[in-house]
């Protein structure tokens, strides 16, 4: 496919899973990209590295055209902290921005891999947020996000194609698995590639049709927080 985001400059954060990342880009060259995944939370690291990403770039927030953001799937605080943070840069300069799917985006430029690729995301008690494409620099979606048990979701992939290449902080959770149920068709990235690249957030978002303001901009639940999945039962032993 031919670029189409030829003149724009496009940041782009995530702090949607455990590793906290910041991207530049402009025309086909990324400016900058840095990733940070230390004891630090994300709300410390974000911030100094907007800011170290747009000088080291040369250009200010007033320069930058979008700004794309990881919206979920993934955890519910960290998902908070980079969409708040986009919001805030977008209502103070005036900037649209971009919601990209975390799934989606750890699956984007894989297009060395002959199979399918499935980006997965830890959900604990023996699940999985997970998803399927074909390969490509955007991918083609196969499988829409869910949370699901691991053993459906390789159920449901098994009936799609014979090679699987699993990518995620779900996947050296659940790699016994998956390997015992799929044996040599499951593909595991290497650990530079297994995890979302904020590069690859900026050239979805600079390929992206719609822009939305900051007010439009949401988190991408694929189920209920579990503080809200407690206070409903709470209500519910109470009758209320």
């Amino acid at each position: 496919m031919t670029w189409d985001g030829e003149g724009m400059i496009t940041l782009a954060v995530d702090t949607s899973g455990p590793v906290c990342g910041v991207a530049v880009v402009r025309d086909h060259t990324v400016l900058f990209e840095q990733m940070a995944q230390n004891r630090m939370t994300h709300s410390v690291n974000l911030m100094p590295m907007i800011d170290t990403a747009l000088a080291f770039s040369e250009i200010t927030l007033r320069d930058v055209d979008r700004i794309g953001c990881v919206v979920g799937p993934g955890s519910f605080t960290g998902v908070r902290i980079g969409v708040s943070t986009a919001k805030g840069l977008s209502h103070g300069s005036g900037k649209p921005c971009v919601a990209v799917n975390a799934l989606e985006a750890m699956a984007a430029g894989v297009d060395w891999f002959n199979g399918i690729v499935c980006p997965i995301q830890d959900a604990r008690a023996g699940q999985v947020y997970g998803a399927a494409f074909q390969p490509g620099l955007l991918p083609q979606r196969l499988m829409e996000d869910q949370p699901i048990a691991l053993s459906d979701y390789l159920r449901n992939l098994s009936l799609m194609g014979s090679r699987f290449l699993f990518m995620g902080d779900g996947m050296p959770v659940h790699r016994d698995a998956i390997r015992e149920e799929l044996g040599e068709a499951a593909i595991f990235a290497p650990p530079h590639l297994a995890f979302l690249r904020p590069s690859s957030v900026a050239v979805i978002a600079s390929h992206a049709e719609k822009t939305l303001s900051y007010t439009e901009l949401m988190p991408l639940y694929l189920r209920a927080p579990s503080a809200e999945r407690n206070r409903k039962l709470v209500e519910a032993a109470h009758g209320t």
